[in-house]
């Protein structure tokens, strides 16, 4: 009988409670794999490194990866953007105790979120956003990501999206030239005024503000300061904080067109 490899069996092992439970901590797979926590950050900091699994920067657990095979994956630009941004944005979410969300471009004028700093019990906002594709319009990653698209890389994008838009976004496209005028003024996006998104339970209504990820003048997602609305007005959030929020967005361009 051919000897099986014990190494390839635990990294299966974690794959397939990290598969089967969602997003899981290093001590819960330890109990449901009996592998010690020193042997599971080894395993794990391998299957990372192949983007099997990535770890959250809100609050440390794992997920699959961009790299595990019909795991729904994101583009190997988000991938890349994920990997660049993490200490960025957890330095920012620290620095200004707000959540930070990370959102990576997936075509057709809009973007994604892949990865964010939100912990429920610290900023009373819904945590669980990641993989979730925010208004092209009315989010503050959508808008910053589309108002930093050139004017024909717009209407090509406004052409694809004519028949995925909800209908909250088709009643905001005669606002659209008025959203994009405030993004120039003002120097960032905003989560438009009770905007929900999506009908689950965020806990308080969050707000926003947002700023595109430029490379090369060119938009590759946006990043956003988020928060629970009815504790700060924008205008406050965007004095004290806007400085920081561009300059991560920049560093995360840099760090992404110069991972070395």
């Amino acid at each position: 009988m051919t000897k099986l490899n014990r190494s390839i069996e635990r990294g299966l092992l974690v794959l397939k409670v990290v598969h089967g439970s969602g997003p899981s901590s290093l001590s819960f797979i330890s109990a449901q794999t009996g592998l010690s926590k020193p042997t599971l950050l080894r395993i794990c900091a391998t299957l990372e490194n192949q983007r099997w699994l990535t770890r959250r920067s809100s609050d440390g657990q794992y997920q699959l990866g961009t790299g595990f095979p019909n795991a729904g994956g994101m583009l190997d630009l988000a991938d890349r953007l994920v990997s660049v941004s993490k200490e960025a944005i957890v330095k920012l979410s620290d620095e200004t105790g707000l959540g930070v969300d990370l959102a990576a471009a997936i075509g057709g004028g809009r973007v994604e979120i892949v990865d964010t700093t939100r912990v429920f019990k610290k900023h009373g906002i819904y945590s669980e956003s990641v993989g979730y594709r925010p208004s092209p319009f009315l989010s503050a990653l959508g808008s910053a990501y589309f108002a930093a698209l050139s004017t024909a890389d717009r209407a090509e994008a406004l052409h694809e999206l004519a028949t995925r838009l909800t209908r909250e976004d088709v009643a905001a496209l005669p606002r659209l030239p008025n959203i994009l005028r405030s993004i120039e003024s003002n120097g960032y996006s905003v989560r438009a005024a009770g905007h929900w998104g999506r009908a689950v339970d965020y806990g308080a209504l969050p707000a926003a503000i947002g700023s595109p990820v430029l490379v090369k003048g060119k938009p590759i997602g946006a990043v956003n300061l988020v928060w629970d609305a009815s504790k700060k007005k924008t205008e406050e959030v965007a004095k004290d904080h806007l400085g920081r929020l561009r300059s991560t967005a920049k560093t995360i361009a840099q760090r992404y067109a110069d991972p070395a």
